[in-house]
């Protein structure tokens, strides 16, 4: 494949950014070359990912967030407040230990998102 203008951009977008929607990288993208479309961007995202170089994740409701292929961690998400923490994906290695042994289930942990709660808004137990 030929590294294009766009294709690029679209590279050092999610290289500044990390994680982004579509959206997200339009706008960064749109700030140095006005005339760089949505369009074109969701084409670009779809292809990069068909060749192994982003993934996406969804991080709850709405447009997937893209990251570059070599980005792998866990997303906890917290559907109260929506705050997004990074956890090594090593974190879940027992679950996945289970989870291949009782079902033959081999799990890729870095293109995952759990939510729940997070710190913040976890009320405290009480005694």
């Amino acid at each position: 494949m030929r590294m294009t203008p766009q294709r690029q951009f679209v590279l050092d977008a999610l290289v500044d950014l990390e994680h982004a929607t579509p959206e997200q990288i339009c706008q960064y993208v749109q700030r140095s070359t006005p005339t760089v479309n949505i369009t074109t961007i969701y084409r670009t995202l779809e292809l990069l990912e068909s060749l192994g170089v982003v993934r996406h994740t969804h991080l709850g409701h709405g447009a997937p967030n893209y990251s570059l292929h070599e980005h792998q961690h866990v997303h906890l998400v917290c559907h109260k407040c929506g705050r997004v923490e990074e956890v090594p994906r090593e974190r879940l290695a027992e679950l996945a230990g289970t989870l291949r042994d009782e079902y033959g289930f081999a799990l890729d942990a870095s293109h995952l998102a759990l939510t729940g709660r997070c710190r913040q808004c976890t009320p405290a137990e009480s005694s």
